[in-house]
């Protein structure tokens, strides 16, 4: 069985960085973002109040909090973010969307679903998406960056 799974965690993560290399070059183009920042987006627009710490972000993506920090300055200077200081301690800020930035995140997303569709059309039938869904899913479920 551990050879199988080998086998299947390397595909898992082959798929994973096609997608993200066919991604890429049209979000950068496309709407000037690179899919990590497209990510970091929507874990703000699903976070409560849309805003985070950059702790709690960096724990969310699986990155450093100084990647999150390195990755929100330049995304502060053309608004998709902004800082929101806590209201009861100054040292403690948030990272906050904008709403240039939810108007980014949903033009990204139309070109993500663009993308999905190429990925999987002509490869299953509904019912085998279905099933793959249900896989990874469980596979995912628990996880703090989920982002179903």
């Amino acid at each position: 069985m551990t050879r199988l799974q080998t086998k299947n965690a390397l595909r898992l993560l082959q798929a994973a960085d096609e997608f993200q290399a066919r991604l890429s070059g049209e979000f950068a183009a496309v709407h000037g973002l690179s899919v990590n920042e497209f990510f970091l987006l929507m874990h703000l627009e699903r976070a409560t109040n849309q805003r985070l710490p950059r702790v709690e972000l960096a724990k969310r993506m699986h990155v450093s909090a100084s990647t999150v920090t390195r990755m929100v300055a330049p995304m502060e200077k053309t608004g998709m973010v902004a800082r929101e200081v806590d209201g009861r301690d100054a040292r403690f800020a948030y990272v906050v969307i904008t709403a240039a930035g939810q108007t980014r995140l949903s033009e990204a997303r139309a070109t993500f679903g663009k993308q999905a569709d190429y990925l999987f059309e002509d490869r299953w039938d509904a019912s085998e998406l279905e099933q793959l869904s249900q896989l990874l899913h469980r596979l995912v479920a628990g996880s703090v960056s989920n982002l179903s």
